[in-house]
């Protein structure tokens, strides 16, 4: 197997390569990555030097780009995206040209017939709030930010293209990730590093958002599983179930790096902002795939790993580009 994975210096991308590269040595892995603000090779440290991999700099949008990088894979697995739901909100045409039309060149080099398959990483956030239950695949799509929106656009051009050529697709919507190298912009990673610097965390609103903290190696594996077994024209939900409220979160992570949580600050609510997700992952399951995290495990590890990697992520936050962000997005606030 040759593989294309797109997107592959962020957060998940890295973290699935990673685990490609670990548990399948028969493959061989092409990674197409723009290196936008989020995209980072250092995400990638020691597989350099690996015969079975190599990068390439490039725009899923450039159709030429994706045409050079596809020869000779057998499969895409397309982690290309802005995914930031706040800077979807100042931004939302960066979204809606990465998610939908980069989504839309790499299904165009699949039904030419430069490559064989499209695996689609999209997102719970289609779904919308879900105030009780949970959602599965067939729940209605109701998007509420630029960012979802633009993940449901592309979700359904890919949907239309197994329906209208029998363009071979899978879609997974995963729950929200944490674990080793996400970008300190999303909440788990912004609060442990700023805890860890005893700077404010700043909390939308009431901070009772419920979210399901999957940890990334179990949405990864949960990637692969669908990839190989998972049936074209399929859509697989990929959530651990482990649901917290972002305070409790918060608190959670205070008294695991021993902090007060006199540091909770709570902040103007983003709008928008959905209340609660929760997505049914029965069908993935019957295929063979089970969490390995529980809530617990997930937030200890991921925090663990942000204590004890500050050469990571401390140049991402002195960089003038970060603090930029975070003055407009919190400071201001």
């Amino acid at each position: 197997m040759k593989i294309l994975v797109t997107g592959g210096a962020g957060f998940i991308g890295s973290n699935f390569i990673h685990l490609v590269a670990d548990s399948r040595p028969d493959w061989e892995i092409v990674n197409l990555d723009k290196l936008t603000y989020a995209g980072n090779l250092e995400n990638l440290k020691g597989l350099a030097e690996n015969p079975r991999y190599r990068f390439v700099k490039g725009d899923i949008c450039d159709p030429e780009t994706v045409a050079e990088a596809v020869e000779g894979c057998d499969v895409i697995v397309n982690f290309a995206a802005e995914t930031h739901v706040d800077r979807s909100i100042m931004d939302p045409m960066a979204f809606l040209r990465t998610d939908v039309e980069g989504t839309f060149v790499l299904l165009e080099a699949i039904r030419s017939g430069k490559v064989g398959k499209l695996l689609q990483v999209s997102t719970d956030e289609v779904y919308g709030s879900i105030a009780e239950g949970a959602a599965s695949e067939s729940y209605p799509l109701r998007p509420s930010s630029p960012y979802s929106s633009s993940k449901a656009g592309g979700d359904m051009l890919c949907l239309s293209y197994w329906n209208t050529y029998q363009t071979p697709v899978v879609v997974t919507r995963g729950a929200n990730n944490i674990g080793p190298y996400q970008y300190p912009e999303k909440v788990l990673p912004l609060f442990v590093t700023n805890a860890l610097d005893e700077i404010p965390l700043p909390l939308y609103g009431d901070g009772l958002q419920v979210r399901d903290y999957t940890h990334v190696e179990d949405h990864c594996r949960g990637i692969l599983l669908a990839l190989e077994k998972g049936e074209d024209g399929e859509v697989y939900n990929i959530g651990a179930g482990n649901e917290m409220r972002n305070l409790d979160m918060a608190r959670f992570l205070l008294a695991e790096v021993g902090k007060s949580e006199s540091l909770i600050e709570h902040v103007k609510d983003r709008p928008g902002h959905d209340r609660r997700y929760a997505i049914d992952c029965s069908k993935l399951r019957s295929l063979g795939w089970a969490p390995r995290y529980d809530a617990t495990e997930a937030l200890r590890a991921t925090i663990q790993w942000y204590t004890e990697n500050r050469w990571w992520w401390e140049p991402i936050k002195s960089g003038e580009h970060y603090r930029n962000y975070y003055q407009r997005q919190y400071e201001e606030r």
